[in-house]
């Protein structure tokens, strides 16, 4: 009884939380063209107060990431933007990592003993699966971004993985794509003209973009490969 008014209660306040977000339109300032032009602010805002501005990031970044909203994208290019590559790389990599485990806690505190009882039979091969290699399972989800982060953290949350090493896994697999989208966001910082859109630097960040997850792909494939040779003929 006490758990299912729990569960309630958590319901109810990621609910109220979402609604207000698109109630007040608060998309509108996890634009990168509104992060941009609120730059200057930002900095000198930074400068006075660094550890207030580092706080308010990230709270705003595990929220995000906590209750599935729409922005982690666009405040993972923001970090390395406002925060410079190092600082920005270390806040996105925590920020995100904690915001991915409290949704996977969400979903497993609310849907998994339903989902579990209610297709026990049908989910025993991938609890099986999950059970043997659900640290290569989430490594590969997390590194090839085949699909939505916030869809690997509800869904995750449903199996009988371990937190701890949901949040190890997640933070060491979502590291790679971090760095490329951190350091993305350091050159769309220095765009002040079309000229800028050209830049060598900036013409490269994006390009990693794009083959990123063709390297990600290959990588992933050489090492299922190699566990294939270790096993036993």
């Amino acid at each position: 009884m006490k758990k299912n008014i729990s569960k309630i209660l958590v319901v109810l306040i990621i609910s109220i939380i979402a609604a207000l977000f698109f109630a007040f339109d608060l998309q509108r300032y996890l634009g990168f063209e509104y992060l941009q032009s609120s730059q200057q602010i930002f900095q000198s805002y930074y400068m006075e107060r660094r550890f207030l501005a580092i706080a308010i990031y990230m709270v705003v970044y595990i929220l995000l990431a906590a209750l599935s909203l729409p922005g982690a994208a666009v405040m993972t290019l923001a970090g390395g933007a406002l925060f410079g590559f190092w600082i920005g790389l270390i806040l996105v990599s925590f920020a995100s990592t904690i915001g991915a485990t409290l949704a996977f806690m969400f979903s497993r505190f609310l849907l998994r003993d339903y989902v579990q009882n209610k297709f026990k039979e049908k989910l025993k091969a991938i609890n099986d699966g999950i059970a043997k290699e659900g640290a290569f399972y989430l490594f590969t989800l997390r590194l090839v971004p085949l699909f939505p982060f916030f869809i690997i953290n509800l869904l995750m949350g449903l199996t009988g993985i371990r937190t701890a090493v949901f949040y190890i896994v997640s933070q060491i697999g979502m590291l790679p794509g971090t760095v490329v989208y951190v350091n993305a966001g350091t050159q769309l910082a220095k765009i002040e003209s079309i000229k800028g859109v050209l830049s060598p630097g900036l013409i490269l960040s994006f390009a990693l973009l794009g083959i990123f997850p063709l390297i990600a792909k290959k990588t992933i494939s050489a090492v299922r490969k190699q566990k294939e040779k270790k096993l036993p003929s």
